[in-house]
This record gives C-alpha cells, structure tokens and sequence, in this order.
C-alpha cells in the first residue's frame, strides 16, 4: 500500500489578499474549509496544514487540524512541502501539495491525482481540464498545456499553446489545475534545481522540472476548481455558494 500525505501551504503574506486562509466563508475560514475537504478522500493517510505564520497554526490547532511550522524564507509552496516530508515522522512515499486558496475544493479531485502514484514509474502529477471557452483561453492567468500521447506534459503556458497555423485541423486546449503530486525523493531532488529561464519567461514554476527533464503525468478531470485571489473572487463565492 502507498503512503500519500496531502500539504496545504498557508501563507499569511498577500500581496492581494493579506490574511487569505483566515478569511471567513460562511462562518468557516477558508484553510478549515480546505483541510475538511482534503480529511473527506481515503487516499490521504494524512493531512497537514504547513505555515510559517503562528496566528494560522494557532487557528488550524482550534478547529482539530494538524499542522507543521516551516521555514519564513520559502519562495513557493513546493518547498514548504518539502521541509514537511523532510519533517515528517510517518510513513510517506508521495505527498500531494494542495492549494490553499480553494475552499470547495472536490475529493474527487485529490483521489484522482493520487491514482497516479499507482505507476510506480510515476515522478510527479498533475491535473488538467478542457478548455471551452474563448475567454479561458486567451487569459494569461490560465495556464495552458499541452501532452504527449503518454498523458505526460511537453510544455505550459500562458499563452494559448498550440499555436493552431491550420484552421482546418481541430485542436482540444486544456488548462492546468495547479494541484501536484510528488514522490517523496524526486520532491527531495526538484527543490534543489536552480531556477532555469523558461520558468523565469513564463513565470512558472512546474517548467523548471520539464527543462530538467523531469517526467510529468497529467490526469483529466471535468470538474471545476475555483480560487480565491482577492476579495472580489471572495464576494463571488459568497454570493453562489453560500446562502
């Protein structure tokens, strides 16, 4: 049996949403609704809250969650999740990295990517959703990809990719949900990378691992992801989801 552990970094720091995991939705902050939806999968043999800010840890402990103190100096939540496995006293052979800032999100979704951990040749995984819309795929803040007939990645962007030059051949676009999986050695092995230039171009940071070569898997869902960036994304989910 694999051992999956599911990390939601937390972050206090918000250039655009300062406090974001301690927000309310509908008398629940948003990390507590994060963490009971991850709690709800099977596949997770554990779930953990990592921050670097106390008045988060402090609220995670209060609603009965676990969570682990990292480092302030993390440049991304792939490596606060690292300085978890490399806390962590349990048994864990791939931990998945669980976005913090989407509250609804569905465990289906979690299981789905820890499917991908079957394969022992699995490295890392990811998600992806078609693209159906004109608007999705022209907004830069919506990260395309494209795969190779292995469901493994060639490239993302944020610009819409493939650039379609023939009218006439019909082509599926399709977005990256940003929820990973990594193998514990290979999560030891992808923080250590410098940064390369593909990342820095596009400003993101999954192409560090494919200009290195590394392997990633990507599993389709239909199911819809919905983050929380600002406090106008905020109103909105309180105005569709909670009554």
């Amino acid at each position: 049996m694999i051992h999956i552990i599911g990390v939601i970094p937390a972050r206090y720091a918000s250039t655009r949403f300062p406090g974001k995991p301690l927000i309310d939705i509908g008398g629940k902050s948003m990390i507590q609704r994060v963490y009971e939806q991850c709690v709800k999968t099977s596949v997770l043999s554990d779930v953990i809250v990592a921050t670097d800010d106390q008045r988060i840890a402090d609220h995670v402990v209060a609603f009965g969650g676990k969570v682990m103190m990292t480092a302030d100096t993390h440049q991304s939540g792939t490596d606060r999740c690292a300085e978890v496995v490399m806390k962590y006293d349990g048994k864990c052979d791939a931990v998945i990295n669980i976005q913090g800032d989407e509250p609804f999100i569905d465990p289906k979704q979690i299981e789905l990517l820890a499917s991908a951990f079957n394969d022992e040749s699995t490295p890392i995984a990811t998600l992806i959703k078609k693209i159906n819309g004109e608007d999705e795929l022209r907004n830069p803040n919506v990260v395309k990809v494209i795969a190779n007939k292995f469901n493994q990645a060639i490239y993302f962007s944020r610009s819409p990719i493939p650039y379609r030059r023939n009218p006439g051949i019909e082509i599926n676009y399709f977005k990256h949900v940003g929820i990973y999986g990594y193998r514990k050695q290979i999560l030891a092995e992808i923080t250590q990378l410098s940064v390369s230039n593909l990342e820095q171009a596009e400003s993101l940071e999954q192409l560090r691992w494919v200009e290195n070569g590394y392997k990633i898997i990507l599993k389709e869902t239909d199911m819809e992801t919905i983050a929380i960036d600002s406090p106008d994304d905020l109103a909105k989910v309180l105005a569709k989801f909670i009554q």
